[in-house]
């Protein structure tokens, strides 16, 4: 049976086994999914494809180091210079960046955000955020701003995302339409420290997600005022659905997964 895998640090709360198995069934591929804590990406992803792994996908923290391992990438991870999904082929292994295209989908069509014409603040610089930037610039938003702890950080993203704009979490000042959290902060339970008040009658999402309930994010837009809040897991079944066609050559349908996996972002 051909496997796969998700590879991280943290990784034990990822929900992904569960959904290709659910995608596994509803197309009838043979397929097993697992979980792979690692404290190095490129050893632990050798071992894997030696072992006859057919597939990973990548989160948190090794996305910008799957980008350097791969032998070749396509557009979108190019741009973000970040890779969440790695296919072997005949030689060598390409690298591929499907969370831009899960995050759109998302928002769009399944929560029905409109992005066009909208001011729209990013929290984090990381591989996930850098993911995202080219496909919300490309959706006609009429602002793109990135706030990162380390400004500098996010001002290096202006090199590759020449439309954004770049300042500190701490100089956030003002109203936007929507704010997408992409730290990490949220897997330690915390929240980035920033001005609340950037988020009233906003649409906040949390590009992490949670078993149930809020994340702590979202908690906090809904006390400051938020029109509507939502965690990551739709974004996960967006982008997971490509990482599964980028395998398998079959597109799963998204409809009633998040139903199926009897999770809730509240």
């Amino acid at each position: 049976m051909d496997r796969y895998a998700v590879i991280g640090n943290p990784v034990a709360h990822s929900v992904s086994p569960r959904i290709h198995g659910i995608f596994a069934a509803a197309t009838g591929q043979a397929l097993r999914y697992e979980k792979i804590r690692a404290d190095a990406f490129a050893p632990a992803a050798a071992e894997f494809f030696r072992a006859n792994g057919r597939g990973l996908n990548v989160t948190v923290p090794f996305k910008e180091e799957a980008f350097d391992w791969v032998d070749r990438v396509d557009d979108a991870a190019r741009e973000a210079q970040a890779v969440n999904v790695v296919v072997p082929e005949e030689i060598g292994y390409s690298g591929h960046n499907t969370d831009g295209l899960g995050l759109l989908r998302d928002l769009q069509e399944n929560l029905g955000v409109t992005l066009a014409r909208r001011r729209v603040l990013v929290l984090g610089a990381g591989g996930a955020v850098r993911g995202v930037l080219g496909p919300l610039s490309r959706a006609g938003v009429a602002e793109l701003a990135v706030a990162n702890r380390t400004q500098s950080k996010a001002r290096a993203l202006q090199q590759t995302f020449h439309n954004i704009d770049a300042i500190g979490l701490a100089d956030v000042s003002g109203e936007y339409d929507v704010v997408i959290n992409g730290t990490s902060a949220g897997m330690a339970g915390e929240v980035p420290e920033f001005d609340p008040r950037a988020v009233r009658n906003a649409f906040c999402y949390d590009m992490f997600y949670v078993p149930a309930g809020d994340t702590p994010f979202c908690a906090l837009c809904r006390r400051h005022g938020a029109a509507g809040v939502a965690g990551g897991l739709g974004m996960l079944i967006e982008q997971a659905a490509e990482s599964f066609f980028l395998w398998r050559g079959v597109r799963p349908e998204t409809a009633g997964v998040e139903a199926a996996l009897g999770l809730s972002d509240g």
